[in-house]
């Protein structure tokens, strides 16, 4: 348990500005998308053996917490991708990178790819949950 309360006050007392907040970022939308693929697993299984535990599952997920949720995890998704492949190239082929002032420009255009790329993701979704939760719009 040490070990724990260690990682974690080292998580939040380094201040290594754009790389701490990349890991950090990182770290946190890949513990939200396996989140999601370990409960997407799980409830795709009660289809086999509790047919009626999966349709009150799929009542419960077309709440508006949950849209909520899944147009979190579109973030997640495509941030932890982006940032994935950042990290990746970067290792394997422009190790020189690997700088300070070329790792916080790379941060940065990360995130502002990734919150281009999400927010038309995000109307859409907001506005299909607006539709269908609250009948906006004409639904």
């Amino acid at each position: 348990m040490s070990s724990l309360r260690t990682t974690l006050t080292g998580y939040a007392s380094y201040r290594g500005r754009e790389g701490h907040w990349a890991f950090l970022l990182h770290r946190i939308t890949g513990l939200g998308t396996i989140l999601f693929l370990t409960l997407h697993i799980v409830d795709i299984a009660f289809v086999y053996f509790a047919s009626k535990a999966f349709l009150d599952l799929i009542r419960v997920y077309q709440t508006t917490l949950f849209g909520i949720g899944e147009i979190a995890l579109v973030f997640c998704v495509l941030y932890h991708g982006i940032n994935g492949f950042r990290i990746a190239y970067f290792d394997l082929f422009k190790p020189d990178m690997w700088e300070k002032v070329k790792t916080r420009y790379s941060s940065k255009v990360t995130v502002i790819l990734s919150i281009v790329l999400w927010v038309p993701t995000a109307f859409f979704m907001t506005r299909s949950l607006l539709i269908n939760n609250f009948h906006l719009f004409g639904g």
